[in-house]
């Protein structure tokens, strides 16, 4: 990036869903000046998820991806590079955002390190 953001790669670049004689590649990166999680598709921005830490959790209040990218898993590949990066801080995951508590609803292996939503918590968020 030309940019002073601080981003940490969370896994291999793998391939998205091609379009027409074409293979997308999609990666997903810890933006820590920004406080969120982004999968681009080509380089570009596609989505992200914020994340706040607070002692040993990272909040997760909110989810996006753009809808120009919608129908390609973006959503699933970004949330689960994000958790996994969270297991891997040593921090514990406090699913404020819907679509990562829907993530941990169907994703039963990730159960172990959630935490839930507690008043404190969302005080902490504002």
């Amino acid at each position: 990036m030309t940019d002073n953001t601080s981003t940490h790669d969370t896994g291999t670049p793998d391939p998205g869903t091609p379009g027409p004689g074409t293979q997308d590649t999609v990666a997903v990166t810890r933006n820590d000046e920004a406080g969120r999680f982004e999968v681009t598709v080509n380089g570009e921005v596609a989505g992200f998820t914020v994340f706040k830490d607070r002692e040993n959790q990272r909040i997760f209040p909110h989810t996006e991806v753009d809808e120009k990218f919608s129908g390609r898993g973006l959503a699933t590949r970004l949330i689960g590079d994000a958790l996994e990066a969270t297991r891997r801080d040593g921090l514990r995951v406090v699913a404020v955002c819907p679509a990562v508590a829907r993530y941990v609803a169907k994703h039963p292996e990730v159960a172990d390190n959630v935490d839930p939503v507690t008043p404190a918590v969302l005080q902490f968020l504002g």
